[in-house]
């Protein structure tokens, strides 16, 4: 499906006053308060990730936080993945696990990941941002690390559901850019065996309820590819069968939930050819998906760039067709 400037048009004057009050968090200004991240933060493994051995990275945080402006954090160096917790006023009975992008150099917290599942959290969503590994930093499953975090995330997620008040057959994921990818990647693997049990957790299912892919880096194959993602993820020197696995419009059956996709046609990072590959392997095998693809927006608008541009419709495309489709 796919969307022009008339888009914002249809949207109802209630949803455009929520976006743009989201939005104006962007708008660097003294007197913007920025919220407070919260203090309910679950790690992802109860010890040390698998493939821990010979590790020596550290976990950095970089603050890039311009001065008067909203917060923008990034971790390098993954070493102990988390879920940061964002509680909604109002739980709806839904869960949704947030995979912000960074190019799987880093992991972007703020920009795709709080301020997202903030939004979210609002509409009744309980929300998870996940720090994950990154395939760079010599684990011992190299570029499946993030997919072992992906799929645990879900797992944990899912066992927490009675705790937290939400239904385990209603938890989705979303991911931005290389986030995207690794969103795709469980899409598409959710199945695939890429750690060993080590809980209860883990008895559960890691396959999403519904995926959307904002802006994603999904193929690994020339042309399309992001070049810095796949260079971080399969080396400088991927062979075809690398490309192949590790390219989710490749390896999409009828076992994949619905997908929501976004992109905007002036990307210069992530060409748009990514989530169009990605929406015709859908519907290949009967996959319910929804793509909009905007003419402006570029790359990384989360919700902080969409302001007084057509694809500041993208939180309520994408809270409707959660909603239609159960979620």
């Amino acid at each position: 499906m796919f969307n022009r400037r008339g888009t914002l048009a249809t949207l109802t004057g209630g949803l455009l006053t929520s976006l743009l009050a989201s939005a104006a968090q962007a708008r660097p200004a003294q007197s913007v308060k920025v919220p407070m991240d919260p203090t309910e933060v679950l790690p992802l493994w109860p010890g040390d990730p698998p493939g821990s051995a010979g590790v020596t990275a550290v976990e950095t945080l970089v603050d890039r936080t311009v001065a008067g402006g909203l917060r923008d954090r990034a971790t390098t160096h993954t070493r102990k993945p988390t879920l940061t917790v964002f509680r909604p006023p109002q739980a709806n009975g839904a869960a949704v696990v947030l995979m912000p992008g960074g190019g799987y150099e880093r992991v972007v917290s703020d920009k795709e990941g709080f301020e997202t599942a903030r939004w979210l959290a609002d509409r009744g969503y309980t929300c998870f941002v996940l720090l994950y590994r990154l395939p760079g930093d010599q684990w011992g499953a190299g570029p499946d690390a993030p997919l072992q975090d992906a799929q645990r995330a879900v797992r944990l997620v899912r066992s927490k559901a009675a705790a937290m008040k939400f239904d385990p057959a209603r938890v989705s994921i979303m991911g931005f850019s290389a986030g995207g990818h690794l969103a795709a990647s469980l899409t598409t693997r959710f199945d695939a065996k890429v750690y060993d049990r080590v809980d209860a957790a883990d008895d559960l299912s890691a396959r999403p309820d519904l995926s959307a892919l904002i802006y994603p880096v999904v193929s690994m194959v020339d042309g399309p590819v992001h070049g810095g993602s796949r260079k971080q993820l399969l080396g400088l020197t991927p062979t075809p069968e690398q490309i192949a696995l590790y390219s989710p419009e490749q390896n999409v059956t009828d076992r994949v939930p619905p997908v929501f996709l976004l992109h905007a046609a002036d990307d210069k990072t992530v060409p748009v050819a990514n989530s169009l590959m990605m929406f015709t392997a859908l519907k290949a095998k009967a996959i319910p998906a929804e793509l909009h693809v905007f003419e402006e927006g570029g790359h990384g608008f989360g919700l902080r760039g969409i302001v007084d541009k057509p694809v500041a419709a993208w939180p309520g495309l994408f809270e409707a067709f959660a909603k239609r489709h159960g979620i």
